[in-house]
């Protein structure tokens, strides 16, 4: 099967010339061709360039999809989000409106464990009916990738019960996803006052049956004071090493508590949030190239401090966005806003964003081998968008520009 686009006012290849990250000022080239045009072959790309360059015969057995007068990008990546979940958590939403701290919301049984509370009651099957709703949408605002984490269920069973949706979900759905196990995500309240019980749980129990069962790509952990300590982190991190799961943390979120220097010295793929690094984690990050996950709608929604992104790009760190879609901190999964946070908060340019949202963000999934970008023989996950550039993305927020999703070379329909 050969489909063609034609006549792209802008092809935004995010060409990375066989690299698989872009950093510093390889961010601002995002490889734009004017008048472009793109032909795929089943699922990969076959050719890009310019509309005058394309043969007309190869057009000859092909489905033709015209673009004239819009955009085409390689479809959204989102690397960090808890999508599978149950119930909702507006009252806390409303206490944090009217001055309660995070810190204080967790003390009066909300947060976390709110959610795991809802998600213990919750069946598998109505898990899944949930998440495929979510993700019907995640596509439709032209994210072809995503990664789920486990980490709201805190006991054997239901960490597997999760996981289980995940894998499932991505046996059957057209949205790639990447599965993570985050059993690491708070103190269950079974295991109150005994946190070392817990992670002897996560090491003996869980993650060796992940492994196993492969349910999971990598391990993660909410390395934060109050939570998961550096060295509880370091000894799930590596077990999970052990089973094959790669290294991920949730670091410096809520304090500066040495998470970037301990994903720098466990080799982690990503270490995600980064409100508070400290110029050490900085530059750390940059010398071992552990990719920076940063969530700015996680510092929207709760009111929080931005992670330093023009800093960390200025000094070579390799930085992504993600959504951090969840029910507690960020009911948002359009990789569009973060976008347009990271432009307005964290002194981002439009290209930088775009990178951070396509190939580095398919890079901290181990993914920008074959994602991230259109180039000859990756994956043909392409969205078009009816805008007249690509700086329009993070310009007009609030809306869904997407005009067209092809994933897998396959043109969706909604």
């Amino acid at each position: 099967m050969i489909l063609a686009l034609i006549n792209i006012k802008q092809l935004v290849t995010v060409s990375a010339h066989g690299d698989r990250v872009k950093t510093g000022k390889t961010m601002q080239d995002l490889g734009v061709i004017e008048n472009g045009a793109v032909l795929i072959e089943n699922d990969s790309i076959r050719w890009c360039g310019r509309m005058e360059e394309l043969s007309m015969s190869s057009l000859k057995d092909a489905d033709v999809l015209d673009c004239i007068n819009r955009i085409v990008l390689p479809g959204f990546v989102d690397p960090h989000t808890h999508l599978v979940f149950s119930g909702s958590r507006e009252n806390e939403f409303a206490m944090r409106s009217t001055g309660s701290s995070y810190q204080e919301i967790a003390s009066k049984g909300g947060g976390i464990l709110n959610t795991v509370n809802s998600v213990r009651q919750t069946t598998k099957k109505d898990l899944k009916k949930l998440a495929r709703k979510y993700l019907n949408k995640v596509l439709q605002h032209g994210t072809t990738t995503i990664e789920i984490k486990s980490g709201y269920g805190l006991d054997v069973d239901n960490e597997i019960k999760i996981l289980e949706v995940i894998t499932e979900l991505n046996d059957e759905e057209m949205i790639t996803i990447i599965s993570t196990f985050l059993g690491a995500h708070a103190i269950p309240p079974e295991f109150t006052g005994n946190k070392q019980e817990y992670i002897r749980l996560i090491v003996e129990k869980m993650i060796p049956y992940v492994g196993k069962k492969k349910l999971a790509s990598f391990c993660d952990a909410f390395c934060e004071k109050g939570y998961f300590e550096p060295n509880d982190c370091r000894t799930i991190i590596s077990e999970g090493m052990k089973v094959g799961l790669l290294p991920k943390l949730h670091a410096d979120e809520l304090t500066a508590g040495g998470g970037a220097e301990l994903a720098a010295e466990l080799g982690a793929v990503s270490v995600d949030h980064l409100e508070h690094i400290s110029d050490i984690g900085i530059r750390a990050l940059a010398t071992t190239g552990v990719i920076a996950v940063l969530l700015p709608g996680v510092s929207l929604f709760l009111n929080h401090k931005y992670a330093p992104a023009r800093k960390m790009i200025d000094q070579g760190v390799v930085v992504a966005l993600a959504t951090d879609f969840n029910p507690g901190s960020c009911m948002s999964y359009s990789m569009p806003m973060m976008m347009t946070l990271a432009c307005t908060q964290m002194q981002m340019s439009p290209e930088e964003a775009i990178v951070s949202s396509t190939l580095n963000a398919a890079a901290a999934l181990n993914l920008s081998h074959s994602l991230g970008s259109i180039e000859i023989g990756k994956k043909a996950d392409i969205i078009v968008l009816d805008i007249p550039n690509y700086k329009f993305i993070p310009y007009h927020f609030g809306e869904n520009h997407v005009w067209r999703v092809i994933k897998n070379g396959v043109i969706l329909e909604f």
